[in-house]
């Protein structure tokens, strides 16, 4: 295994820490007859746990030494991946380098691990070539990844050489590669003195546009300017504005949902981190995906000064925004940032204009949100056909009069109409005797 690793060029950025690398220099002690038995066997199993491990959290299921294996080849980042992501394959002398590589991963997904198991009497690499999983619904994983790597290690498994050339081709143009291939949405990370680090959101909400109820002008006007910009065409950053509970939030995670297999991709970003806005930008811009930057609730006060960093990005700093990124935030305050009377002490009377550069300063991050979108708190009587549709969507069975009754006493005890308070009611029926009628 050892001699096969060394023969890797394009794919051979395992780094010393990683599983392949480890157990081919266990073997390569094993095979010189350089170990202490014991010692051997705990440096097994520990690489053994570290697959399963990944197997965990990614739901792998089957042959786990072959998931580990296709996990490695859709995750690896060299310039034959970065190629295939944007343009796809083509001919060139680079893919003479790239067969051999597969030709070893060939080898690799055939290697015959029973001498070791016999002589260690050990079965651990037995056991992970058919590797029963719990069951489905005890699962926690991200449901992309287990789909993704699952599906194509068994494709790989049955393929020579010249398929698995097609299939990877194929896979890197249509996903791409890396972290952005196998997930959908993320947030950031960066530790002191360590790179900036993707980290995807493996439980992301599978809500549709569709499902939600009421703001129908406002889920279309953002679906209009989002099948825009994944279709290269002119979009604009968007704030979605209004009171809360109304589906600003919702509609934006929905998004990822309905256009996730078109490319887009969302990052999401915390006030506390807009000075790290560029490094996301530029480690974002050379991908092939569609990538929204989300920005929730945002909103600042008087003395937080974050916003100038988000201007900057936004618009107006000498490195433009990348074509491939788009800023979507939401706000219960429509101009983003408090004002108060002191930002006026600067003001000057031009005529019968008078103007603030504080105020103007402060009011301009909102002014660079080409689309400012307003959700609606719903009248008592879209709320009360929310609650209806929501009941029958969620086979609540009660008689239509008490249904409105106990959501307008709800509605009271829980801060006014909005479509969460709506929902929250509908949960609190599902798991109430009341729900039952």
């Amino acid at each position: 295994m050892y001699r096969e690793i060394s023969r890797l060029m394009l794919y051979n950025r395992l780094g010393s820490s990683s599983v392949l690398l480890r157990l081919s220099r266990i073997i390569r002690d094993w095979k010189e007859n350089c170990f202490e038995k014991d010692e051997l066997i705990e440096q097994i199993y520990e690489q053994v746990r570290r697959i399963l491990d990944l197997g965990t959290v990614c739901g792998f299921d089957g042959n786990l030494w072959h998931c580990y294996l296709t996990w490695l080849l859709m995750t690896d980042d060299n310039p034959f991946t970065r190629t295939c992501e944007r343009v796809g394959s083509s001919e060139g002398s680079v893919n003479h380098f790239v067969r051999n590589d597969f030709a070893v991963f060939r080898r690799l997904f055939d290697y015959d691990f029973s001498t070791i198991e016999q002589d260690l009497e050990i079965d651990c690499f037995s056991v992970l070539s058919n590797y029963k999983a719990v069951p489905k619904r005890l699962r926690m994983y991200n449901q992309d990844v287990s789909h993704q790597v699952c599906t194509l290690s068994r494709a790989l498994a049955a393929a020579d050489v010249d398929d698995m050339f097609l299939l990877l081709t194929s896979y890197y143009k249509q996903y791409g590669f890396g972290v952005f291939a196998m997930n959908r949405a993320f947030r950031v990370r960066r530790k002191e003195r360590e790179d900036l680090e993707f980290l995807p959101i493996s439980n992301v909400d599978r809500v549709m546009l569709d499902d939600l109820l009421g703001n129908d002008s406002q889920k279309q006007e953002l679906r209009r300017n989002t099948e825009a910009f994944l279709a290269g065409k002119p979009a604009n950053n968007v704030l979605l504005y209004g009171d809360a509970g109304t589906g600003k939030s919702t509609s934006v995670k929905a998004l990822i949902n309905e256009y996730y297999d078109q490319g887009l991709r969302i990052i999401e970003i915390y006030k506390h981190q807009f000075g790290e806005l560029s490094a996301v930008l530029s480690r974002i811009k050379k991908r092939n995906y569609r990538f929204i930057i989300f920005i929730d609730d945002l909103s600042f006060e008087e003395n937080e000064v974050e916003y100038k960093f988000l201007k900057a990005v936004i618009e107006g700093g000498v490195e433009t925004r990348p074509e491939n990124v788009l800023i979507y935030a939401t706000s219960n305050r429509r101009h983003l940032i408090r004002e108060t009377w002191n930002d006026r002490t600067d003001m000057e009377r031009v005529g019968d204009i008078h103007r603030s550069d504080t105020v103007e300063e402060k009011l301009s991050l909102a002014g660079r949100f080409g689309i400012a979108i307003n959700f609606n708190a719903p009248t008592p009587k879209e709320y009360q056909a929310i609650v209806k549709a929501l009941a029958r969507r969620n086979g609540i069975q009660m008689e239509e009069k008490k249904l409105l009754e106990m959501a307008q006493a709800w509605e009271i005890r829980h801060g006014g109409y909005s479509g969460r308070a709506a929902q929250q009611f509908i949960q609190y029926l599902e798991g109430s005797p009341d729900g039952n009628g």
